[in-house]
Protein backbone atom coordinates (compact mmCIF):
# COMPACT_ATOMS: atom_id res chain seq x y z
CA UNK A 1 0.00 0.00 0.00
CA UNK A 2 2.85 2.33 -0.55
CA UNK A 3 3.85 2.46 3.29
CA UNK A 4 7.49 2.84 3.86
CA UNK A 5 7.49 2.02 7.73
CA UNK A 6 4.99 0.16 8.96
CA UNK A 7 4.45 -0.03 12.93
CA UNK A 8 2.88 -2.40 15.26
CA UNK A 9 0.76 -1.41 17.41
CA UNK A 10 0.80 -3.66 20.51
CA UNK A 11 -1.97 -1.89 22.41
CA UNK A 12 -2.96 -3.90 26.04
CA UNK A 13 -6.24 -2.79 27.87
CA UNK A 14 -4.38 -1.07 31.17
CA UNK A 15 -7.42 -0.95 33.22
CA UNK A 16 -10.11 -3.06 35.10
CA UNK A 17 -10.79 -6.31 34.06
CA UNK A 18 -12.04 -9.78 35.23
CA UNK A 19 -10.91 -10.97 38.33
CA UNK A 20 -9.78 -13.93 36.58
CA UNK A 21 -7.61 -12.63 34.51
CA UNK A 22 -4.22 -12.17 34.24
CA UNK A 23 -2.97 -8.43 35.30
CA UNK A 24 -1.29 -6.13 33.56
CA UNK A 25 2.02 -6.08 34.99
CA UNK A 26 2.19 -10.35 33.82
CA UNK A 27 0.92 -9.43 30.31
CA UNK A 28 3.36 -6.64 30.08
CA UNK A 29 5.96 -9.24 30.71
CA UNK A 30 4.26 -11.94 28.09
CA UNK A 31 4.91 -9.06 25.84
CA UNK A 32 8.40 -8.47 26.56
CA UNK A 33 9.17 -12.11 25.66
CA UNK A 34 7.16 -12.08 22.41
CA UNK A 35 8.99 -9.39 21.32
CA UNK A 36 12.73 -10.64 23.09
CA UNK A 37 11.77 -14.44 21.38
CA UNK A 38 11.15 -12.83 17.98
CA UNK A 39 7.28 -13.74 17.52
CA UNK A 40 6.84 -9.45 17.00
CA UNK A 41 9.86 -7.62 15.80
CA UNK A 42 11.05 -5.47 18.08
CA UNK A 43 12.16 -2.93 15.39
CA UNK A 44 8.65 -2.11 14.45
CA UNK A 45 6.63 -2.87 17.46
CA UNK A 46 5.83 -0.31 19.81
CA UNK A 47 4.05 -1.49 22.97
CA UNK A 48 2.01 1.00 24.62
CA UNK A 49 -0.85 0.54 27.47
CA UNK A 50 -4.09 1.59 26.26
CA UNK A 51 -5.50 3.02 29.54
CA UNK A 52 -8.92 2.28 29.44
CA UNK A 53 -10.94 -0.60 31.40
CA UNK A 54 -12.85 -3.97 29.95
CA UNK A 55 -16.50 -2.80 30.26
CA UNK A 56 -18.33 -5.46 28.72
CA UNK A 57 -20.88 -4.16 26.74
CA UNK A 58 -20.16 -5.43 23.68
CA UNK A 59 -20.70 -4.22 20.03
CA UNK A 60 -20.37 -0.42 22.04
CA UNK A 61 -17.00 -1.31 23.95
CA UNK A 62 -15.82 -2.63 19.89
CA UNK A 63 -16.60 0.40 18.39
CA UNK A 64 -14.69 2.31 21.25
CA UNK A 65 -11.37 0.18 21.04
CA UNK A 66 -11.52 1.00 17.23
CA UNK A 67 -12.30 4.59 17.29
CA UNK A 68 -9.72 5.04 20.40
CA UNK A 69 -6.89 3.51 17.84
CA UNK A 70 -8.15 5.04 14.96
CA UNK A 71 -7.67 8.54 17.48
CA UNK A 72 -3.48 7.50 17.93
CA UNK A 73 -3.14 7.33 14.40
CA UNK A 74 -3.45 3.93 13.63
CA UNK A 75 -4.92 3.10 9.93
CA UNK A 76 -5.33 -0.53 10.32
CA UNK A 77 -6.98 -2.54 13.34
CA UNK A 78 -7.31 -6.24 13.81
CA UNK A 79 -10.80 -7.44 14.88
CA UNK A 80 -10.65 -10.61 16.92
CA UNK A 81 -13.02 -12.45 18.15
CA UNK A 82 -16.88 -11.53 19.56
CA UNK A 83 -17.17 -9.30 22.03
CA UNK A 84 -14.98 -10.39 25.06
CA UNK A 85 -16.23 -13.48 24.75
CA UNK A 86 -19.45 -12.94 26.36
CA UNK A 87 -22.04 -15.60 27.84
CA UNK A 88 -25.76 -15.91 26.45
CA UNK A 89 -27.67 -14.83 30.03
CA UNK A 90 -29.72 -17.69 29.05
CA UNK A 91 -28.68 -20.39 26.65
CA UNK A 92 -25.24 -22.40 27.04
CA UNK A 93 -23.20 -20.54 24.25
CA UNK A 94 -21.70 -16.88 23.39
CA UNK A 95 -24.29 -14.01 23.49
CA UNK A 96 -21.89 -12.98 19.78
CA UNK A 97 -21.42 -14.87 16.51
CA UNK A 98 -17.12 -15.11 16.36
CA UNK A 99 -17.36 -12.38 13.74
CA UNK A 100 -20.28 -9.76 15.32
CA UNK A 101 -17.34 -7.56 16.13
CA UNK A 102 -16.27 -7.15 12.01
CA UNK A 103 -19.84 -7.10 11.41
CA UNK A 104 -20.18 -3.38 13.56
CA UNK A 105 -17.17 -1.79 12.79
CA UNK A 106 -18.34 -2.88 9.19
CA UNK A 107 -21.56 -0.36 9.86
CA UNK A 108 -20.32 1.82 12.61
CA UNK A 109 -20.23 5.91 11.93
CA UNK A 110 -16.57 7.16 12.41
CA UNK A 111 -14.75 4.31 10.92
CA UNK A 112 -14.42 4.65 7.34
CA UNK A 113 -10.69 5.78 7.34
CA UNK A 114 -9.69 2.70 9.37
CA UNK A 115 -9.08 -0.51 7.46
CA UNK A 116 -10.91 -3.32 9.38
CA UNK A 117 -8.70 -6.19 9.17
CA UNK A 118 -11.10 -9.60 10.61
CA UNK A 119 -8.65 -11.73 12.79
CA UNK A 120 -8.14 -15.09 10.91
CA UNK A 121 -9.27 -18.06 12.81
CA UNK A 122 -6.19 -20.22 14.26
CA UNK A 123 -5.74 -23.20 15.86
CA UNK A 124 -2.27 -25.51 16.51
CA UNK A 125 -1.93 -27.66 13.60
CA UNK A 126 -0.77 -30.92 14.73
CA UNK A 127 1.03 -31.44 11.26
CA UNK A 128 3.48 -28.19 11.21
CA UNK A 129 3.67 -28.39 14.86
CA UNK A 130 2.62 -24.92 15.46
CA UNK A 131 0.08 -22.04 15.26
CA UNK A 132 -1.69 -21.74 11.78
CA UNK A 133 -4.89 -20.43 10.17
CA UNK A 134 -7.36 -23.09 10.58
CA UNK A 135 -8.45 -25.39 7.29
CA UNK A 136 -11.39 -26.40 7.40
CA UNK A 137 -10.78 -29.23 5.04
CA UNK A 138 -8.46 -30.73 7.66
CA UNK A 139 -10.34 -30.16 10.89
CA UNK A 140 -8.86 -33.42 12.37
CA UNK A 141 -5.35 -31.82 12.07
CA UNK A 142 -6.14 -28.95 14.38
CA UNK A 143 -6.31 -28.54 18.02
CA UNK A 144 -8.23 -25.79 19.52
CA UNK A 145 -6.73 -24.68 22.95
CA UNK A 146 -9.20 -21.96 24.30
CA UNK A 147 -7.95 -19.72 27.20
CA UNK A 148 -9.55 -21.50 29.75
CA UNK A 149 -7.89 -24.44 28.89
CA UNK A 150 -4.39 -22.68 28.65
CA UNK A 151 -5.20 -21.07 32.12
CA UNK A 152 -5.47 -24.86 33.21
CA UNK A 153 -2.25 -25.96 31.70
CA UNK A 154 -0.32 -23.00 33.02
CA UNK A 155 -2.21 -23.20 36.56
CA UNK A 156 -1.23 -26.95 36.66
CA UNK A 157 2.34 -26.39 35.03
CA UNK A 158 2.07 -28.52 32.10
CA UNK A 159 2.98 -27.54 28.84
CA UNK A 160 1.17 -26.67 25.89
CA UNK A 161 2.11 -28.60 22.58
CA UNK A 162 5.40 -27.16 21.16
CA UNK A 163 4.71 -23.95 19.02
CA UNK A 164 1.67 -22.95 20.76
CA UNK A 165 3.27 -19.79 22.37
CA UNK A 166 6.85 -18.86 22.85
CA UNK A 167 8.81 -20.59 25.76
CA UNK A 168 9.59 -16.96 27.38
CA UNK A 169 6.14 -15.77 27.08
CA UNK A 170 4.60 -19.16 28.78
CA UNK A 171 7.15 -19.42 31.47
CA UNK A 172 5.75 -15.71 32.12
CA UNK A 173 2.17 -17.22 32.64
CA UNK A 174 3.19 -20.50 34.20
CA UNK A 175 5.18 -18.00 37.00
CA UNK A 176 1.67 -15.87 37.34
CA UNK A 177 -0.58 -18.43 38.61
CA UNK A 178 2.58 -20.35 40.31
CA UNK A 179 2.16 -16.74 42.62
CA UNK A 180 -1.01 -17.43 43.20
CA UNK A 181 -0.57 -20.53 44.68
CA UNK A 182 -0.51 -20.73 48.44
CA UNK A 183 2.43 -20.97 50.68
CA UNK A 184 2.64 -22.52 53.88
CA UNK A 185 1.02 -20.45 55.95
CA UNK A 186 -2.01 -20.45 53.48
CA UNK A 187 -1.52 -17.07 52.61
CA UNK A 188 -1.04 -16.18 48.13
CA UNK A 189 2.08 -13.85 47.89
CA UNK A 190 1.89 -10.16 46.76
CA UNK A 191 2.07 -10.38 42.77
CA UNK A 192 5.34 -8.98 41.57
CA UNK A 193 4.72 -5.88 39.44
CA UNK A 194 7.15 -5.45 36.28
Amino acid sequence: MGYKNPVLLLHPLGGFIKADDVPLNWRMRQHEKVLEDGVLDPETTVVSIFPSPMLYPGPTEVQWHAKARLNAGANFYIVGRDPAGMSHPVEKRDLYDADHGKKVLSMAPGLERLNILPFKVAAYDKTQGKMAFFDPSRPQDFLFISGTKMRALAKSKESPPDGFMCPGGWKVLVEYYDSLTPVDNGKVPEGVTA
